[in-house]
């Protein structure tokens, strides 16, 4: 390739994604692992770390980011599905370097969205979000085609899972269904509410059963101790890393973010070449987080 092809071909990569932005989604097989409140203060201490964040309330029909933070949204996305708002009129600032995108409880046509729906959801938001390092879709539980279909479009996928055998088992369903169904071969783990011991032991557990089920291999990224400190934020609606930033839970958050932040760097010349939500192709994300 000459030098003038590349120069071009980066040029055209830059107005793709200018911003590189990573979209990253935390998704679960079950219910009540913490996918919300790590959704958040991984956003936050992202920010904190001098990244722009986006965060997306995609829990569709059963939201509750704003409820963490004590916020009453005034638009969300369903206006912005039926086309009459802006994707600024939804934005809710948080912080500086920190917005997100709230979504609505109790609407069964958010959680039912077919493909053309999204596809004009996300084309509708694809100017807004090239001005962030990172998106962050805090997706709902289980395996509907919404949740699958959009964890198929993030470029890291991220699944949470507990100790607790159901959430092992939920865990590695969603991981087996997104494979028969989409062939995506990547996925990253982090283990919640967990010693190191524990979460060592389920991280082996679900990469054996996905190594010798389905022939391949996970990416640990790390775990988060169980930290009674995060009940007391939740009541009081503030989040975990403002509430109490030392705690055992947040450091280990910490550790996330760096390893995140890692992969947006070294992986920054792929991503500035296609749109930050759109079908990635399997064995994207770097091992060398």
């Amino acid at each position: 390739m000459s030098d003038s092809t590349s120069e071009n071909n980066a040029g055209s990569n830059s107005g793709i994604n200018p911003g590189s932005t990573v979209s990253l989604c935390i998704m679960s097989g079950k219910g009540g692992v913490g996918k919300t409140n790590l959704a958040l203060n991984l956003g936050l201490t992202l920010r904190d770390m001098g990244h722009k964040l986006l965060l997306m309330d995609c829990d569709l029909g059963l939201a509750n980011l704003d409820v963490l933070l004590g916020l009453t949204p005034e638009k969300n996305l369903q206006d912005l599905l039926g086309g009459e708002v802006r994707p600024e009129d939804v934005l809710l600032h948080v912080e500086d370097g920190l917005d997100i995108l709230p979504a609505s409880s109790g609407v069964p046509e958010l959680v039912e969205m077919d493909q053309n729906q999204r596809d004009g959801l996300f084309e509708t938001l694809t100017e807004l979000i090239k001005e962030y390092d990172f998106l962050l879709l805090d997706l709902g539980a289980g395996i509907s085609g919404t949740v699958l279909a959009l964890a198929r479009m993030a470029q890291m996928r991220v699944v949470l899972v507990t100790p607790e055998p159901t959430s092992l088992t939920d865990g590695y369903a969603i991981i087996k269904v997104m494979h028969a169904k989409y062939g995506v071969r990547d996925f990253c783990v982090v283990v919640n509410q967990a010693t190191a011991k524990e979460a060592a032991e389920t991280f082996q557990r679900l990469n054996m059963a996905c190594k010798n089920f389905l022939g391949f291999e996970l990416v640990n990224l790390g775990h988060v101790r169980l930290d009674r400190t995060l009940t007391q934020a939740v009541i009081n609606q503030t989040p975990l890393a403002r509430f109490a930033p030392e705690c055992p839970a947040i450091k280990d958050i910490r550790v996330l973010a760096e390893r995140v932040s890692v992969y947006r760097r070294q992986n920054m010349e792929a991503i500035s070449g296609r749109k930050a939500l759109k079908e990635f192709l399997p064995g994207a994300t770097s091992r060398n987080t």
